[in-house]
């Protein structure tokens, strides 16, 4: 019975040394090593993530929409900026639902599946209410024409980004653009639609508006009382650096929804003027306020008409071509095709392509008398480039 009892306290006395022993390794256990940091496949791959931090290196974000008819050309714009610099670039590319799948096709299996990229959705229900219908030019009307308004909500962690429309070429490096030091107070850096001779030539040749007169309608008393003179210099919003911090505590994103909603039901301005319904909310809010760019770092007007062309000394010597206006260098007519070409990556789902486009023109063509050597696509290339 001894022995019995002797038993049970060398039992207990264990039992109490082994609760120790737990509560001491609970309390003072060393954190287990991290895993090294890299390249998170959920920022390449997902749709829409959690926000993470922003890179603490050099990287140089880039927002872009990629709409599923117009893949190919922001595909061409990605290349022409990847190609052309050795700066580590991010591109935030913001699309619809119904066109990730493609997006991420069109990177993942050809030239561009090394670059480091995230697909942002952007979900169309954000401009309800603000975007009526125009039947003028219905493609200004697309809902990612309207993303560049919404920057601040877009899943994004960085102080400064670069937006581009996706009809632009880049020859420059990029970090140039991203350089441009923003003024105090500024919560953007656009180009002014009045600074070079060469852009001068080209709309007087194209007949185009320069000036806020071209994009509202002085008609409207609510747009008199902005107190902006109908012929102080207008910009073009499709190429723009944009301050982050500045825009979210100035509430731009507000400014612009307020012009929308007042458009909606005052009818200030159209489809039909100059710069369709996106350009004039962004006239207004930052008129004044703004930093301006290096006018070769904006060279605008090429889809303003089929033969107006630049002289190539001047063309060449851009950093950043931009065929705004119908006249679109992946369709025809369109001037310095081959400027654009260059770039274009074709679509490996075959949605997006040119020779597509080039076989209706030639069809039609085929029915000239005057062409009837023409045969096919290949034939009809060096006459359009």
């Amino acid at each position: 019975m001894s022995l019995l009892r002797k038993i049970n306290r060398i039992l207990l006395v264990l039992l109490v040394l082994m609760v120790c022993y737990l509560i001491h390794s609970t309390l003072y256990r060393a954190p287990p090593p991290s895993k090294p940091l890299g390249r998170s496949k959920s920022v390449r791959k997902a749709a829409h993530v959690p926000t993470v931090k922003a890179p603490k290196d050099n990287t140089i974000p880039i927002i872009i929409c990629a709409s599923e008819e117009r893949m190919g050309a922001t595909m061409a714009t990605i290349n022409s900026i990847h190609s052309n610099t050795d700066a580590s670039v991010l591109f935030y590319i913001v699309t619809l639902r119904d066109a990730i799948k493609q997006t991420r096709q069109y990177i993942e299996k050809t030239k561009l599946k090394g670059i480091k990229y995230k697909i942002l959705e952007f979900n169309p229900m954000v401009l309800r209410g603000k975007v009526k219908p125009d039947s003028s030019r219905p493609d200004l009307l697309h809902p990612l024409n309207f993303a560049r308004f919404y920057l601040p909500l877009l899943d994004i962690n960085h102080k400064k980004v670069i937006y581009l429309d996706d009809d632009v070429i880049v020859q420059g490096d990029i970090k140039d653009l991203f350089s441009v030091k923003l003024k105090s107070g500024h919560a953007a850096a656009f180009a002014t639609d009045c600074d070079l001779p060469p852009t001068h030539d080209m709309v007087r040749t194209i007949s185009m508006q320069t000036t806020y007169m071209g994009f509202l309608d002085y008609r409207k008393q609510e747009v008199v009382d902005l107190g902006i003179h109908p012929r102080d210099c207008s910009f073009n919003p499709g190429v723009f650096v944009a301050d982050i911090g500045e825009w979210k505590k100035q509430k731009i994103t507000k400014q612009l929804e307020k012009w929308m909603e007042e458009n909606f039901r005052l009818n200030l301005y159209s489809s039909a003027m100059a710069g369709g319904v996106a350009t004039p909310p962004m006239l207004i809010v930052f008129h004044d306020k703004f930093t301006t760019l290096d006018p070769l770092w904006h060279v605008r007007h090429l889809g303003w008409g089929p033969d107006a062309r630049y002289p190539e000394n001047f063309i060449q010597d851009a950093q950043l071509l931009h065929w705004n206006g119908p006249f679109k260098p992946w369709n025809y007519p369109a001037v310095h095709l081959d400027l654009w070409e260059k770039w274009f990556i074709p679509d490996p789902s075959k949605k997006f392509s040119l020779e597509n486009v080039l076989e209706k023109l030639l069809d039609k063509l085929r029915e000239k008398p005057f062409v009837p050597f023409v045969r096919s696509f290949q034939e009809l290339r060096p006459f359009l480039l």
